[in-house]
């Protein structure tokens, strides 16, 4: 494939994608300027217990994020490999895909703080600059202090400032949250998958 200039990756389990995920990625698309994006919903991710939701399932409700803007894509790549998805083999997938494209990760700030215990953590720092999407009330000085540590590796990172949404996606799963605030927090595209697949024990919430 030909270089597109900025390429951002926007990756995570989505179990399920929620208004938070989609105002994080205006953030970093904002931070970086991107010709394109790709969110790569995770296979088996490495960091945490594996999703009960089907992959295909999370796939679909990934959808929601197209209409953040035309040039944002969905990739299945991640979900198509066998084992756990490490961020490095996505990323060294992409730079042989899209020869002299600039790469950008794109990050939570709780995964900056742990990022050294990421296997091949410093093979990604040659790959990608990271895009950190920063905590609400600002950058504290701890991740400015992580993104510092990072330098000596050869680190890029970018700061991001999303609009938080207070929600999460385990409180979602769990059924904590009331009709209003699902309706709310959780695009339509993905409601209809929720109801049409009877996941999480939502259908009559959502």
């Amino acid at each position: 494939m030909a270089a597109v200039g900025k390429l951002l990756v926007y990756g995570g389990t989505f179990d399920p994608p929620h208004m938070g995920h989609m105002n994080n990625l205006r953030a970093v698309m904002a931070a970086v300027h991107p010709d394109k994006v790709l969110v790569m919903p995770a296979g088996i991710p490495p960091h945490k217990a594996a999703s009960a939701t089907p992959a295909e399932l999370r796939l679909a409700m990934c959808g929601c994020f197209t209409a953040v803007d035309p040039c944002v894509e969905v990739s299945r790549w991640e979900i198509d490999q066998q084992g756990r998805s490490y961020t490095v083999h996505t990323l060294q997938m992409l730079r042989d895909a899209y020869p002299g494209t600039a790469l950008y990760l794109a990050l939570g700030s709780d995964m900056l703080l742990s990022f050294t215990n990421w296997h091949r953590w410093k093979a990604i720092l040659a790959l990608a600059t990271l895009v950190v999407q920063s905590r609400a009330g600002g950058d504290s000085a701890d991740l400015h202090a992580a993104a510092d540590a990072l330098k000596p590796y050869g680190g890029r990172v970018l700061f991001a400032h999303a609009v938080p949404v207070p929600c999460a996606s385990s409180q979602i799963r769990s059924g904590s949250l009331d009709a209003d605030t699902l309706r709310r927090v959780l695009p339509e595209s993905v409601r209809a998958v929720i109801r049409q697949n009877g996941l999480y024990g939502l259908v009559d919430k959502v």
